[in-house]
């Protein structure tokens, strides 16, 4: 990786939207899709922006009238190349957030509502048992959701310790140490030989989603969120077709509406109600955007979440 001059975007269409970056974030699927994924030769190099798609910033120019200088916006970039000083959108990619905060929490509104895209899948949360495997950002966001909505149990499960204690700052009844514990004795355990209602595979791992298969009840649901980019999954087909469970993929960028959830999430951490800032542990220069994807992609110094100040 490294940091080029190429000319600021502009304006172009009659709806158009200047934003200045303040704040960028780094997400797995940009770590797991293209900076660590072994891409075609003819993929490379990149274009330059890529591979940022969480990005705040305020509004310097604009064709848009729900939109002035000095508005206050997540923005997602086309081809997830937000990772420059400008950004040019149009409003179906835009999301206002208010005055109050620092945008450096406010960005991490933009993953918190991709997931709750897909915690909407599960229906009323109240008295289910909800298991999440991957406590990174995304996952965090499932735990949270979970216990904001009043889940008999939130287990969350992941490689790392440190992981596992944050699940359980953010609502988690209990958690499970995949690189020390059997996942499937210990959710056993956790539910007295029941399992799980609701599986969320969050992992990024291949073998995620036959774990969650695993792990859930009969007859009950998993929703994948994970993904793996180029690698094979692993799926035993017979013991989900066994089990009759629901299973959902879930992306909301395959929607037509890409942003709905993301403005609710910051309707939502507005009042007070979920606050994904909470997921935010480290802030770094944009100079220092390639010591942040090694330091996310080898999970170092107890990172979940990055925001990094366009300076």
């Amino acid at each position: 990786m490294r940091i080029i001059d190429v000319p600021d975007a502009e304006l172009a269409g009659p709806n158009d939207v200047k934003i200045k970056l303040e704040y960028m974030s780094v997400c797995g699927s940009d770590i797991y899709l293209e900076y660590d994924a072994d891409l075609p030769e003819e993929h490379y190099p990149l274009k330059p922006g890529k591979p940022i798609h969480e990005c705040a910033g305020i509004v310097t120019e604009s064709r848009d009238p729900d939109y002035v200088e000095g508005q206050r916006v997540i923005v997602i970039p086309d081809e997830a190349a937000g990772a420059s000083e400008y950004v040019v959108q149009t409003a179906d990619r835009i999301i206002k957030v208010p005055e109050w905060g620092g945008l450096d929490e406010w960005v991490m509104c933009q993953h918190s509502g991709t997931a709750l895209y897909s915690a909407k899948k599960w229906g009323n949360a109240v008295g289910n048992r909800i298991a999440v495997l991957g406590q990174g950002g995304i996952g965090l966001s499932f735990t949270m959701f979970a216990s904001k909505q009043g889940a008999a149990q939130v287990v969350g499960i992941d490689l790392e310790e440190y992981r596992c204690e944050k699940a359980l700052e953010l609502g988690a009844t209990g958690t499970i140490n995949a690189s020390n514990d059997d996942v499937l004795e210990a959710a056993k355990e956790l539910t007295d030989g029941n399992l799980f209602d609701v599986v969320v595979d969050a992992s990024g791992n291949p073998d995620g989603l036959d774990t969650s298969v695993a792990i859930a009840r009969s007859e009950g649901q998993v929703i994948s969120f994970s993904l793996t980019g180029q690698q094979p999954v692993n799926f035993k087909h017979l013991a989900w077709m066994g089990k009759n469970l629901q299973l959902n993929a879930t992306v909301i960028a395959a929607t037509n509406q890409p942003v709905q959830e993301i403005r609710e999430v910051v309707d939502l951490k507005d009042r007070g109600w979920v606050d994904p800032g909470l997921l935010k542990t480290h802030e770094m220069d944009f100079e220092e955007l390639p010591e942040a994807f090694e330091q996310y992609r080898l999970r170092q110094d107890g990172v979940i979440k990055i925001a990094l100040r366009v300076s």
